[in-house]
């Protein structure tokens, strides 16, 4: 009898558990965007980036990104996040923030005016065409107000 008064405690902190791993899972799942008229933002778990449309230098689709060495963040199977660094060389230790929904799809390569690098694509390849034909016109609107 004294046994099942103490259960409650452990399937509290089972259902508890679960509930933290739904959660982490969710949050993981794919990457999370709003976009604002000046800025744009990226949640993808505990990894965050937001910056302003006059801060990106240029905008490119690319097949694959360069060789980097994970500093932190995870990738596994197709999925790829977290912060990287391209393999040192003589003049720059810059890092790279990578979120990476699908390694077999293109990706877009953003480079900010401070030379850090930014990989994205998203599990659907129509929404990253569209996410690169915004940040390429929001881009060219304002080199032509420059």
């Amino acid at each position: 009898m004294a046994n099942k008064k103490n259960n409650w405690l452990w399937n509290i902190l089972i259902v508890v558990t679960i509930i933290i791993s739904i959660l982490a899972f969710t949050a993981h799942y794919k990457n999370w965007t709003e976009i604002k008229p000046n800025s744009f933002r990226v949640l993808s778990g505990i990894y965050y980036e937001k910056f302003n449309f006059s801060e990106v230098d240029s905008v490119e689709f690319v097949e694959r990104i360069p060789p980097m060495q994970r500093l932190n963040g995870f990738s596994a199977f197709e999925v790829g996040k977290g912060v990287y660094q391209e393999f040192k060389d003589s003049l720059t230790d810059k890092k790279a923030l990578v979120f990476i929904d699908n390694f077999e799809r293109r990706k877009i390569r953003l480079v900010k005016k401070d030379a850090s690098q930014f990989f994205i694509n998203l599990k659907d390849s129509v929404e990253t065409d569209q996410l690169f034909l915004l940040f390429q016109s929001k881009l060219e609107g304002l080199n032509s107000t420059e």
